[in-house]
């Protein structure tokens, strides 16, 4: 039995679609905070049970007879090790075999804030004693391909990442890590830094979106005060606004690349090029 948390987010729905491909929908469960968001999962045979971070109960019933956790993280930034902390409480109380949490990139070592609650949660995993794998995911390819519009609207890219180079990959990529983690032996035990096979700058991203829609598009490097501010003025809260300008401003030093190639060897495929996300984007 395999159990998904965040099971209707926009990750953990590519996970279960992956693991269908070789794994009974009857040997799947997903756990969401919502049963009417779960209910086209239900249909496809998943097993779809209530599971709050705040109530310890509904986390145990979920996990009750779950061999392998997918840890997907929690969206909660600044609550996420708390969240966390209770999954793994309760994982540890149904005897799961085996925990795959969906990291950051170098958590361990990483200068990005968001990285903080990730290192936090994978010590909490290592102390429980539960056989785990850490997933380490770098940027969503989808995370730059969300700004298609406005980049093509105002012809501008806005970042603070310099030259810095992102080594990203798109969650049906990082989805199918997870699938292969879940199902294929020899896993507990390993830290994989997961990352897309070709990186590229922003101003790589500006090239891109303009070579594909034929107008013109530019990339224009701020301070990371001055891209947290146009960020905020563009609607976003302060506090989102400035993890994103502080990934940024990380991925100037490298936060957000890796070149081992850890993603595509486990998945055994090349991971999706950015010219093949943007095409997507576009057309959607």
């Amino acid at each position: 039995m395999i159990a998904i948390t965040g099971a209707t987010g926009q990750l953990g729905r590519q996970v279960i679609n992956a693991l269908l491909k070789t794994v009974p929908a009857g040997q799947i469960v997903a756990t969401v905070r919502s049963l009417d968001k779960g209910r086209d999962l239900a249909a496809l045979g998943v097993q779809v049970r209530e599971a709050d971070y705040t109530k310890p109960a509904t986390l145990d019933t979920a996990l009750e007879g779950v061999d392998k956790l997918l840890l997907v993280s929690s969206n909660e930034i600044g609550q996420r090790t708390a969240q966390h902390r209770a999954v793994i409480d309760a994982a540890k109380r149904a005897h799961v075999k085996l925990i795959a949490y969906t990291s950051i990139l170098h958590a361990d070592t990483s200068a990005l804030v968001l990285a903080k609650e990730h290192k936090e949660t994978e010590a909490l995993i290592i102390a429980s004693g539960i056989p785990f794998v850490l997933l380490r995911n770098s940027w969503y390819t989808e995370n730059h391909t969300g700004t298609i519009a406005a980049a093509l609207a105002q012809g501008v890219v806005l970042g603070s990442a310099g030259q810095g180079r992102f080594a990203t990959a798109t969650r049906a990529d990082y989805a199918q890590a997870a699938a292969v983690v879940l199902t294929t032996e020899a896993h507990a035990g390993k830290t994989y830094e997961l990352a897309g096979d070709t990186a590229y700058t922003l101003a790589d991203l500006a090239k891109e979106f303009a070579k594909q829609s034929g107008k013109t598009v530019v990339y224009q490097d701020l301070p990371e005060a001055d891209y947290t501010a146009a960020l905020v003025k563009v609607g976003l809260p302060e506090g989102f606004a400035a993890i994103l300008a502080n990934s940024d401003a990380g991925a100037a030093k490298g936060g957000l690349f890796d070149d081992q190639h850890q993603l595509s060897r486990l998945i055994g495929r090349p991971t999706t090029p950015l010219a093949t996300v943007v095409a997507a984007a576009l057309k959607a």
